[in-house]
């Protein structure tokens, strides 16, 4: 018994896509290299090439809901060995953009994330932002703190710290006394509350759209779907993320691993220290700033060396390599990740060396690139490490091979 699919083709999601990277599309005349040449594409129902008809044709209903424009990870065998230039890496990546777009709640601020001519909006909110709350720390810090004395009591508004370093810090220079710590953490808890929600919202569907195309295309024979299995084998491609062995698997840009290891790395490494300090501020009742002989500082120092050298090379790599795509949403999360990382290092090279205004600037622009990474990175290339791991958990759940 034959099934019969009514093809839509969506002239608009091809514009969309040759917008995001991918105006190469229309090259590919379906000769299946690219799967061929994939070292990481599955024997049942390999990618790109299924994904690159359903591109030229803007079959955006078949393309959104793929799990397997997730597993691919742009490594560049398929676009080299391309005979005739369709680089079905670049238009993956595209799809992949196209589909964070989809997901994502609000789709309007998702839109002027990939917008450069929003980024002017995008910096500018939290940097003003940011210089309101410096002013009223600097010029109510004594007010506000006898404020929060009297609604939460000694008990807890002393743990508050509003704009004092601890006694005995190693420096009389503190950050908090230019944006009190209260005000960095009723910024960005509600911003990270907020992204684990868009989050959630757009993995719901996300899970259930790849099961469905799954069942359909019979990439899986499970009909229904287990979130309990399904979620252990989320658990189980995790250690193949953290040791990046579908990158080492790439030929032409096997050097990639290194830097993306860098900044995974160092985004854990400074995940824990945040975790920490945390816990040594509010229940420790302990403020910064910390000695550098501190094993914390020593883990927050080598993370943020790691994330700049990272990103850099990464920066770097995309600058120098003529070949790959690089779009405006590359640049964006690029610029956003090395200016969190070297505006951290500034930020402390000036506090040791006595010079409280630069130090207090750089922990300024800090602040903006923090925010920046949190408020926008559902919307962002980051999003990336989401959905992947999900994709990745997907197809080990359906066993695919």
């Amino acid at each position: 018994m034959s099934t019969n699919y009514l093809a839509q083709p969506d002239l608009g999601f091809i514009a969309e896509l040759r917008s995001l990277g991918g105006e190469t599309l229309k090259k590919c005349y379906q000769c299946a290299t690219c799967s061929v040449a994939c070292p990481i594409a599955p024997e049942n129902s390999p990618f790109p090439r299924k994904e690159m008809i359903a591109a030229s044709w803007g079959l955006k209903d078949k393309l959104i809901c793929n799990g397997d424009i997730w597993l691919c990870h742009n490594c560049g065998d398929c676009t080299d060995m391309c005979p005739r230039g369709a680089a079905p890496g670049d238009v993956l990546a595209a799809i992949r953009s196209a589909a964070i777009t989809e997901y994502a709640t609000p789709k309007s601020l998702a839109k002027a994330v990939n917008d450069p001519s929003k980024l002017p909006l995008l910096l500018g909110i939290p940097a003003a932002w940011f210089a309101l709350l410096a002013i009223i720390t600097m010029g109510f810090g004594g007010t506000m703190e006898k404020i929060f004395h009297f609604l939460f009591g000694d008990a807890l508004g002393g743990r508050l710290h509003w704009s004092h370093a601890h006694e005995g810090a190693e420096h009389v220079i503190a950050h908090a006394n230019f944006v009190s710590t209260w005000f960095v953490d009723i910024t960005f808890v509600p911003l990270a509350i907020f992204a684990t929600v868009v989050f959630f919202l757009a993995l719901k569907r996300f899970i259930v759209d790849i099961h469905n195309n799954a069942v359909l295309e019979g990439k899986t024979d499970k009909t229904s779907l287990d979130y309990k299995a399904l979620l252990m084998s989320i658990k189980n491609v995790i250690p193949m993320i953290l040791k990046h062995n579908k990158f080492t698997q790439c030929g032409s840009n096997k050097n990639r691993a290194t830097p993306h290891m860098m900044v995974l790395f160092a985004f854990i490494g400074l995940f824990i220290v945040t975790a920490v300090c945390g816990i040594m501020l509010y229940v420790g009742g302990y403020a910064g700033p910390y000695p550098q002989l501190n094993p914390i500082k020593w883990l927050a120092n080598i993370a943020g060396v790691a994330l700049v050298i990272g990103s850099g090379i990464m920066i770097k790599s995309r600058l120098t390599n003529k070949e790959q795509i690089t779009t405006y949403k590359d640049w964006f999360i690029l610029g956003v990740v090395f200016a969190l990382g070297l505006s951290g290092m500034l930020t402390e090279m000036a506090r040791l060396a006595e010079i409280a205004w630069l130090s207090y600037f750089f922990y300024w622009i800090h602040l903006i690139a923090i925010f920046n990474l949190f408020a926008f990175l559902p919307y962002s290339k980051m999003a990336h490490i989401v959905y992947r791991t999900v994709a990745m958990g997907y197809a080990d759940y359906a066993n695919r091979k």
